[in-house]
């Protein structure tokens, strides 16, 4: 069955619209669930301001990376057991365990609660590797460049109009109402995934789960974020900081030794050792790592005060701010979409060093010029092309370099990958903030200085992934990968 039904027949016709709109209605479940932990992202990293405020905290960066280190340790596990029992069923799971984490941190009355609220939201960090692979199964080859395209460009929809809907709510019902939204959320993409979404074909064979190699993996991975979130407080040199780090290391190379031996490994060293498999992953990791890591950097700047000697925020408003960003974002779903389409004829790899380009041009001159409506707008065009470019490509690549029966474990691989390195430099990035910060009645406050060494750590580090793709070696273009074989 194919969306190009040739004869004119009603009954036909009838047929080829019903199964048109049931693609589309796919399409916008799994795009509400690849979205929802942007969402909240999104929703929180405009709330922290708030939220350090609320509660006197110096150790606000917890926030978000409490979740993040969660879904870390959890992703060889979930990405696993979606191969094997299916990538509907297990997206379902996480999406229900988010659900009980956003309850846990509308209902806290302290901070200590908050976070181990959004740490049990942090199960659903795998769940965009999870949506990517149910596209490549679910969807007619044709459809998949475009729909992985889109999926991946929903970042811009959600840029659009994510900002303004958490202005409103933020502006409107302070951070507890946010942490509410986030559970209504939650409870719109589980309600969807169970009534409109089909489970995967795509299986792989049931064996025994490698619980060794994957707490090996998920545990090292998490402790390396942790030290370095620890860092300055511990101290660089301390043997607590070096313990975490260095012991979070260790472990990823006796989990490469491991899954060597094994019969059964966690992730098939085979599998990260092709080429294409393992530079595509490190360049889009670094290129996407430094890009979501920055846009924590970036709501701080406009949403903290101004107080002349302390903060050097810009104090907008989260409607105001949504306002400056909605041109970049409209950029970033169009261009998104006409490169979905485009990869089917342009080497990926030449795309990707255009796109990654543009966003280290755009977060360079950031770091020197923010402190105007008209600076922030005019950088946003370069921003949001490149944005486009790059984010609709990460899906599109990870196609072309596996087989489809190691989607699911290509993009939990990459979505780990991105994490750590979001999480890491998430790390370093409030390490250099705060070096020129202040600190007052228990809440940081930062500098100028301080915001535009962040941007240009997260510059330097899109730039160097950008070269990067050089290392990635010629494969199979969309047109020719071997998709759709749950249509």
């Amino acid at each position: 069955m194919t969306l190009n039904v040739e004869s004119p027949n009603r009954g036909e016709e009838t047929g080829k619209s019903g199964f048109a709109a049931r693609f589309v209605l796919i399409l916008i479940a799994l795009l509400w669930a690849s979205q929802l932990n942007g969402l909240m992202g999104l929703m929180s990293g405009n709330a922290q301001s708030e939220i350090a405020i609320h509660y006197h905290t110096t150790q606000i960066a917890w926030f978000s990376q409490v979740g993040l280190l969660v879904g870390v340790f959890s992703t060889p596990f979930i990405v696993k057991a979606a191969g094997v029992y299916g990538k509907k069923r297990l997206l379902v799971i996480i999406t229900t365990l988010g659900f009980v984490g956003d309850l846990i941190a509308a209902f806290s009355t302290n901070y200590e609660t908050l976070l181990v609220g959004r740490a049990v939201a942090g199960f659903y960090g795998p769940s965009i590797a999870l949506v990517y692979a149910l596209a490549r199964d679910v969807f007619p080859p044709k459809l998949v460049g475009p729909a992985s395209g889109f999926l991946g460009g929903g970042m811009g929809v959600l840029a659009l109009g994510g900002p303004f809907l958490s202005g409103w709510v933020l502006d409107e019902f302070g951070y507890r109402g946010v942490l509410w939204f986030m559970v209504i959320a939650t409870g719109i993409s589980l309600l969807a995934l169970l009534t409109i979404v089909p489970e995967s074909q795509v299986h792989e064979p049931r064996t025994p789960v490698d619980w060794v190699g994957g707490i090996l993996l998920g545990g090292g991975l998490a402790s390396v974020i942790y030290g370095v979130g620890k860092g300055k407080e511990w101290g660089w040199t301390s043997g607590d900081t070096l313990a975490f780090i260095g012991g979070g290391l260790v472990a990823v190379i006796v989990f490469v030794l491991v899954e060597r031996k094994v019969a059964h490994p966690m992730f098939p060293i085979a599998l990260l050792g092709r080429r294409r498999v393992w530079s595509t992953f490190l360049v889009t990791s670094l290129i996407m790592g430094a890009v979501f890591a920055q846009g924590t950097v970036l709501n701080l700047l406009v949403l903290m005060p101004k107080i002349p000697g302390l903060s050097d925020g810009l104090g907008w408003t989260a409607t105001k701010n949504a306002w400056i960003s909605a041109p970049n974002s409209l950029l970033l779903i169009t261009v998104s979409v006409l490169t979905g389409a485009l990869a089917r004829r342009i080497d990926s790899r030449v795309l990707l060093a255009i796109g990654g380009t543009l966003v280290a041009t755009a977060v360079g001159l950031i770091s020197q010029f923010h402190h105007s409506v008209a600076q922030l707008m005019s950088i946003g065009v370069i921003s949001g092309i490149g944005m486009g470019i790059v984010v609709a490509l990460v899906p599109i690549m990870v196609i072309e370099s596996v087989k489809p029966e190691e989607q699911a474990l290509g993009n939990g691989a990459q979505n780990m990958m991105q994490g750590v390195l979001q999480g890491v430099l998430t790390q370093l990035a409030f390490v250099i903030v705060a070096q020129n910060g202040n600190v007052m009645k228990g809440t940081a406050f930062y500098v100028d200085d301080s915001y535009s060494n962040g941007f240009l750590l997260f510059a330097g580090v899109v730039a160097a992934g950008t070269l990067m793709v050089a290392l990635i070696p010629k494969a199979k273009r969309l047109d020719e990968a071997e998709v759709g074989q749950a249509a």
